[in-house]
C-alpha cells in the first residue's frame, strides 16, 4: 500500500475528510489554498490520527539546498525506539536518543544535491511511513580564484586526504554540542557557503565552497563554536599542503567541525574543549591566498552550511 502522503495510512475516505477540512479551515482564516503534499506539516498532523501511531517532526519545514533536516520521531511504545530507522534515497542515517522515548536523525543536503520532493522514510515500529518534503533551490554565486605560483595546481598529500577523510567521517554517540553555534571568528566573512568556484581560469567541477571564509588579520584568534573532542590536528610539516594547519572537533552524533589555514594550534587531539575555547589563530597556510580562516561543519560526512545552526537550537 502508498501511504507517502500519511504517517499512519487511514482509509481513503477518513484521509480526504481531514484533508478537506484542514483545507477548508486555512482558506476561512487566511483566504488561501493548501495543496496536498506541498505542506509537510499535513502529513505529520495526520500522526494524531491514530492512538499507535509514531509521531515524526521535520525541521526546517521548508528546508533549502544546505540545510541539516533534523528527524525527530516519538514512537508510540518507548520499546521501539531501538529499532528505528531513517533513510532517504537509499541511504540510511544514524538515529540518536535525544530525549526520553525521542530520537533523531540529520540528513544533510548540499548544493550537490538535487532540489524538489524528497522522501524520507522512518521504520522500525512494525510500519514504515513515507515523508514527502520539498527542497527548495538556492542560488550560489560563482567566484574566481588565482593562486599565486607554488600554490597553483597543489595537490592535497594521501596522508592529508586520509585524515581528513576519517575524520569527516566519524559518528560518536554521544552529543557534545549544546544548543546554537558561537560564530568562530568575529572578523568580516569573504566567502559564504556553497559558492563555485573557477582556480586559474578553469572550473572546479563538482566542487563548492564547503565552508565559510572569516577574513581576519594573521593571529586573529578561532575559538571552538561548540564544545567537543580535539580529533584532527594537522601541520603543513606533516604533509597538509592544502589545508594547511588544520584542526578538527568532533561534536558528537556525525557533527564535526574544521578550521583550516591556521598559523597557530592552541589544542592537541584528544583535548575537550568549551564553546568559546581558543583552539588557534588565523593564517594563510596550504592552498590560500590571505590570511583567512575557512570554517566547515559537516553532518554525516557531508558540508552543511553552518549559518542556520548559529542561529537555531538544533537538537
Amino acid at each position: 500500500m502508498n501511504n507517502e502522503v500519511s504517517l499512519v495510512n487511514p482509509s481513503k475516505g477518513l484521509l480526504d475528510s481531514i484533508l478537506k477540512g484542514v483545507k477548508e479551515g486555512v482558506k476561512a482564516k487566511f483566504g488561501v489554498k493548501i495543496a496536498l503534499g506541498v505542506a509537510s506539516a499535513i502529513p505529520i498532523a495526520l500522526a494524531n490520527v491514530a492512538a499507535e501511531a509514531a509521531q515524526v517532526q521535520l525541521n526546517p519545514v521548508s528546508p533549502k539546498l544546505g540545510d541539516t533536516i533534523s528527524v525527530i520521531v516519538t514512537p508510540d511504545n518507548p520499546s521501539n525506539g531501538r529499532n528505528l530507522e531513517v533513510t532517504s534515497n537509499g541511504k540510511t542515517y544514524p538515529v540518536f536518543p535525544i530525549a526520553p522515548n525521542q530520537y533523531r536523525a540529520f540528513i544533510p543536503t548540499t548544493p550537490l544535491h538535487k532540489y524538489g520532493r524528497k522522501v524520507i522514510r522512518v521504520s522500525g515500529d512494525g510500519r514504515t511511513r513515507n515523508l514527502a518534503v520539498w527542497v527548495k533551490n538556492r542560488r550560489f554565486p560563482v567566484q574566481r580564484i588565482n593562486l599565486p605560483p607554488g600554490k597553483a595546481g597543489v595537490k592535497a598529500t594521501q596522508h592529508e586526504l586520509d585524515r581528513v577523510r576519517a575524520f569527516k567521517a566519524l559518528v560518536t554517540p554521544q552529543k557534545y554540542w549544546d544548543g546554537p553555534l558561537l560564530r568562530p571568528n568575529g572578523s568580516r566573512i569573504s566567502t559564504i557557503y556553497g559558492v563555485r568556484r573557477y582556480y586559474n581560469g578553469k572550473f572546479a567541477k563538482n566542487y563548492f565552497h564547503r565552508g565559510v571564509d572569516y577574513a581576519g588579520g594573521t593571529n586573529s584568534p578561532v575559538i571552538a563554536p561548540a564544545a567537543g573532542r580535539v580529533a584532527l590536528v594537522g601541520k603543513v610539516s606533516q604533509g597538509f599542503v592544502v589545508h594547511g594547519n588544520i584542526v578538527g572537533i568532533d561534536h558528537g552524533q556525525g557533527v564535526t567541525s574544521i578550521y583550516m589555514h591556521l598559523n597557530r594550534i592552541n589544542v592537541k587531539e584528544g583535548d575537550m574543549v568549551k564553546p568559546g575555547q581558543l583552539i588557534g589563530g588565523i593564517g594563510s597556510t596550504g592552498a590560500s591566498t590571505g590570511p583567512h580562516l575557512h570554517w566547515g561543519l559537516y553532518v554525516n560526512g557531508q558540508a552543511v552550511d553552518p549559518v542556520p545552526w548559529r542561529f537555531s537550537a538544533i537538537k
